[in-house]
Order: structure tokens, then sequence, then C-alpha cells
């Protein structure tokens, strides 16, 4: 038995020495180290074997055994080696070329756009000021000369929140603000806090979240940004506001836009204007994008009202102000001829990438 197996441990090293490559390898190991092979098979001959040999031939086989693995595995170690080689020769590497460079985020679109905004205004003495996003009622409406059951109301659907100890059918006070313009009291009050005899005058703007229960359109979101202008102080007159917000326009679109003003209306400011720029789609000719108008709106103002520098803390006897609100969804659509305001909300990489 031991010459049968000391044969074919000889064989299995011959063998072992002609193998070049993984694949027969693989083949050798299964051969003469598998269940199958000759030394595994012996294992199971020990039985037959007088008592007094069994201990001895056990040692050959295993020693036989460890030998052939040892080999195995010191073969393999060579062969990767040797593949190694072959592939740093025959495959070189460029490592000059740059590695793929990873994916980075940028900012949002309408961000851009806000920042951009505040930016210019920033260029002419405004400070950011920002308010919170849920508010109460009399902020959101009442201040801002919009009292209950008033018809403006209707032109805002509103997001109200139910408060603890609300009575069924009681219209809750928390509201998710329907536009920027609270922050307006917010910044007077906080101005006029500084001193209550003579409060100083007042040069912010006012981004963020606005919230209305609408239908979701092409030109509507429930969610959208806004950007809050307000000045206040002595002898401030419309012709500031014109001037303001004409020179906004033009670091805006373009030194050379033109731009209207039409008469409107808001509970909170009188006299009230919607300011329009030319259409640069068409130059003023007409086209989908502005109605066939050639006028494209970018946003609305107006004159403090009196009751809402009352409100804020200010005499309107001595003081005047005026304010504006526009929307950067809207803007950014018009500069970059996005037709869906939906796009910004769908994080949609196709159209983020573009920015």
């Amino acid at each position: 038995m031991l010459e049968d197996l000391e044969r074919a441990y000889q064989n299995a090293l011959a063998e072992l020495d002609e193998v070049a490559d993984q694949d027969a390898l693989e083949a050798w190991r299964v051969r003469h180290l598998g269940r199958k092979a000759p030394l595994m098979r012996a294992y199971g001959r020990l039985r037959d074997l007088p008592p007094e040999e069994r201990p001895q031939v056990g040692r050959r086989i295993n020693a036989m055994r460890d030998h052939l693995q040892n080999a195995y595995e010191a073969k393999a170690h060579a062969l990767r080696e040797a593949a190694l080689r072959r592939s740093l020769e025959e495959e070189r590497i460029d490592v000059t070329l740059p590695g793929r460079p990873k994916p980075i985020g940028r900012l949002h679109p309408t961000t851009r756009t806000i920042r951009h905004i505040v930016r210019i205004f920033q260029d002419m003495g405004f400070q950011v000021f920002r308010s919170r996003e849920v508010e109460t009622d009399e902020y959101n409406f009442q201040l801002l000369n919009i009292p209950p059951h008033h018809p403006a109301r209707d032109m805002q659907d509103t997001f109200y929140v139910r408060t603890p100890g609300a009575q069924e059918g009681e219209t809750p006070p928390v509201v998710l603000r329907t536009h920027t313009s609270p922050g307006q009291i917010h910044a007077m009050r906080f101005y006029a806090s500084l001193n209550p005899e003579n409060p100083p005058p007042i040069r912010v703007v006012l981004p963020g979240m606005v919230f209305r229960y609408e239908q979701i359109t092409a030109r509507s979101e429930i969610q959208f940004t806004q950007v809050e202008g307000l000045v206040v102080g002595r002898n401030i007159s419309f012709a500031d506001l014109k001037g303001t917000l004409n020179e906004w326009a033009r670091r805006m679109f373009g030194q050379h836009v033109r731009t209207r003003f039409r008469a409107s209306y808001f509970p909170f400011t009188e006299p009230s204007a919607e300011m329009d720029v030319e259409c640069f789609l068409c130059g003023g000719k007409g086209c989908p994008v502005c109605k066939y108008t050639g006028w494209l709106e970018v946003l609305g103002s107006g004159m403090v009202h009196p009751v809402v520098l009352k409100n804020g803390g200010y005499d309107p006897e001595k003081f005047t102000g005026f304010a504006f609100g526009m929307g950067p969804e809207r803007i950014t659509m018009l500069r970059h001829g996005i037709k869906d305001i939906r796009f910004f909300w769908s994080n949609d990489v196709r159209l983020l990438e573009q920015f």
C-alpha cells in the first residue's frame, strides 16, 4: 500500500512541475487532493491494515498530503506572480491619465436666481432679513391690512394649522405663510424697537419659502419662493420705487431692458403697481411666452399702506415707504426658457445638470 502511495505521490509532484496555468492547477488539485485522489482514499483503507502498521502508514499519508498541499499553494502563488508580471509588461498602465471625476452637487437654479436677486439689492444697500415660515393669522393677514373675511384672502388659498384646544369649525390662528409680506411687520417692529422715539430707516430684502393650497399646474405649485423688498424712511416716494426697480431690472435682464408699471391692487400697499419687462424672447413683438402682449410680468409693488406702517411701529405722518415682491421661480423660467414650474420640484437630473 505504501509503495503505491509513494508512486502516486511522486507522480503528483512531477505533474505539478509541468503545470503552467490556473486551469491546469485546479485540475491537478482535484486529481491529487480531491476526495477521490489516491491519498484521500488511502485513509479509508487504513482499517484493513494490521493494527501495528496503522500508525506508521497514517503518519506517512499525512506527511505526503501536507507536502502536496504546501506544494500546491506555492505553485498557485507562483502562477499569480507570473500572471501579474505578464500583465504589467503587456498591459502597461498610463499612470499620468487623470482619474474619473466624481460628480459633485451644485446650487439649484432657483437658489442661484435668489442669490443673484439678493446680490443686486445688496449692492444698493439692502440687508437680508429672514422671517419664519409658520405664521399667525395676525401677522400673515391682519397686520397687513387684510382683516377676517376680506376679499383679498380669496386670492391666497391658505394652509391652516389646527392648534391644541381649537374648537371644531373655528379658524385656526396659525398658518403656513402665503407670502413673505409678514416679514415686513417683523422687520419694522425689530427696527422700531431699536429706537421707539425715532425709528431708523429700513432697507431690507426678505427671501423665503411660501405655501398656498392651489392646484398644481405648469404655472402654479403649492410651495414656491418669493423675494420681498421693503424700504421705509422719511420722504420716500413712488419715484424711489421706480428708480430702484428699474435699476434692478437692468442688472437682472440687461442694461437695455424696457419696463412698464401697471396700476394694480394689493391690500398692504397704496398705490399699487405691477411691473413688466419687455419680453426678451421676442423683443416685444409677441410670442406664446408673453401671450402675444410683448411684456412679461415680473413683480408686484407699491407704497406701503399707512395702516401697515402704523402696525409696524412707524408713524405714517412722518414716514413713508415702498415694498415689492417677486417669484424667483417665474424669473428663472423666463431667463432659461423653462415652461413648467413642476420641473423645479421633480429632482429631474436632466434638468438640474444644465445649471
